[in-house]
């Protein structure tokens, strides 16, 4: 993990990033913070913005969303994903849902779910979204 990341800033610091190294210059700032907690959200925002100018697509803005919604909260966030046409990809519904969730929106939080459940087909996916759609009503630890 170190040579990788020794490796993508290298390749930044040559200031000509495509979307790969911004890519891997995302997944390093991951990397780098010791838990979900310490990440360096503002950072990989700007990275997203990079990566937003030389490959824009729905996905990118998606997961820009996601940082949106650390730096700036879910709010700001939601009204992001809301604006990009992707529901028929469940990672889409999922993001929504936990915006939802984040604003004491339960209702639409669990609507939410439900919608990523039925699009998603891998089981780990799917236990983990059940797993949040009844921590809403209660039923379990999300």
């Amino acid at each position: 993990m170190t040579e990788g990341q020794s490796l993508v800033r290298g390749c930044l610091r040559r200031d000509r990033p495509g979307p790969y190294q911004i890519q891997a210059a995302i997944q390093a700032v991951h990397s780098d913070a010791p838990t979900a907690a310490d990440t360096d959200w503002r950072q990989i925002l700007r990275l997203y913005d990079q990566l937003m100018e030389c490959a824009p697509s729905p996905v990118v803005a998606l997961n820009r969303a996601v940082a949106v919604a650390e730096t700036e909260g879910p709010g700001r966030a939601l009204g992001l994903v809301d604006a990009l046409d992707l529901h028929g990809y469940h990672v889409w519904h999922a993001v929504r849902a936990d915006l939802l969730r984040r604003l004491d929106r339960r209702t639409e939080a669990a609507g939410a779910y439900e919608a990523a459940l039925a699009l998603s087909e891998n089981p780990a996916e799917r236990a983990f979204l059940d797993r949040r759609r009844r921590a809403l009503a209660g039923d379990v630890a999300g």
